[in-house]
């Protein structure tokens, strides 16, 4: 005791309606897309740098975060930041020492410039503080982080600075 029913001929008028939507979601899609890659702040060229910019900002974050590595300038000198911070008062056993960029990621973004030749360059400020095992933070202040990549040898430094050097 089934009945059939009878369908009307208006299906094709409603699925090429439906087609046209869907063409039409997909090519504002398109343009949304190319619109955003053009004014991507975070865009460069790698070719001409050696390094993406998104890259070249990441190492530089690494590089900071890397205490016992990293250096700073003075007089002409690098020392290592360890042994500065030493010089002033000895690390208790369970201390790190802590550099981190302290600057808006528009700002940073903002600050990396190519080099002539290919590159980066990247100053900004760093917050360097000593971590106590107790959870105690000693901050002891800011320095400029300069970070820089030689397209050439497709190495990335960072070094601190001091104040007037």
């Amino acid at each position: 005791m089934s009945e059939q029913t009878k369908t009307t001929g208006h299906g094709s008028a409603g699925r090429a309606l439906l087609w046209v939507a869907i063409l039409l979601s997909v090519t504002l899609l398109g343009f949304v897309t190319a619109t955003a890659v053009r004014n991507n702040p975070i865009y460069s060229d790698r070719e001409a740098n050696g390094v993406s910019k998104y890259r070249f900002i990441e190492t530089c974050k690494e590089l900071a975060a890397d205490t016992e590595a990293l250096t700073v300038g003075a007089a002409g000198q690098s020392i290592p930041l360890k042994t500065l911070i030493e010089q002033s008062a000895p690390l208790k056993a369970g201390d790190t020492i802590h550099a981190d960029l302290d600057a808006e990621p528009a700002q940073i973004i903002k600050a990396t410039q190519p080099v002539d030749g290919g590159g980066w360059t990247l100053t900004a400020p760093a917050t360097v503080a000593v971590h106590s095992r107790a959870g105690g933070v000693n901050t002891l202040g800011q320095l400029p982080l300069q970070c820089a990549h030689d397209k050439k040898t497709g190495k990335t430094t960072a070094q601190l600075s001091l104040p007037g050097q």
